[in-house]
């Protein structure tokens, strides 16, 4: 499991805090030696029925120049790599505390990877953040047919709700919100 310590973590080389986009960069040494560039990015998160959410996407640098979040990396240290992250996570939302950074797993196996780092972080991170979860849903509307978007494809609505700790790790939330304390 990963452990987050914030006292642990590794020197940015890059960082801006701004409201339209945040960015870090900073060097994760990999297993075979090398260390790799990986960049932090919060944006906001374009669904219009999440307003104040920014989507944080984290990663190595693709041959596109773009964050590549399905890059398979083999980290000496997750922790630490992770503790970066949350680190300048929290940063974020002290800065700017009307907002909330969304983590979205690109892929079931890393959406599994934050869902238990909350879970096993919890306590710790409770003196930082408000964890809570997020699932999609479309409304089954009274004559029985569901509600569509103009194009007649299903209309999904994020429904957030606080984490429920107790909720199985085999019953993943599709996104997951770290929100200030209020």
């Amino acid at each position: 499991m990963i452990g987050i310590n914030l006292e642990d973590t590794y020197e940015p080389v890059a960082a801006s805090l701004e409201r339209e986009v945040a960015v870090m960069e900073f060097y994760s040494p990999q297993r075979d030696g090398v260390d790799e560039l990986i960049k932090v990015e919060i944006i906001p998160h374009p669904d219009e029925l999440l307003p104040s959410v920014y989507n944080l996407a984290m990663g190595p640098l693709g041959a596109d120049g773009n964050i590549d979040d399905l890059a398979r990396l083999h980290h000496q240290n997750s922790n630490k790599f992770f503790s970066t992250i949350i680190l300048f996570s929290i940063a974020f939302l002290d800065e700017f505390p009307d907002l909330i950074i969304g983590l979205d797993g690109s892929n079931e196996v890393r959406a599994y990877l934050y869902h238990s780092m909350i879970l096993t972080n919890r306590n710790h991170l409770a003196d930082y953040l408000v964890f809570v979860g997020v699932d999609w849903y479309v409304k089954l509307l009274r004559n029985g047919d569901i509600e569509r978007m103009p194009g007649g494809q299903p209309y999904f609505k994020p429904r957030p709700e606080p984490f429920d700790f107790n909720r199985s790790r085999g019953d993943l939330y599709r996104y997951y919100l770290l929100q200030p304390l209020p």
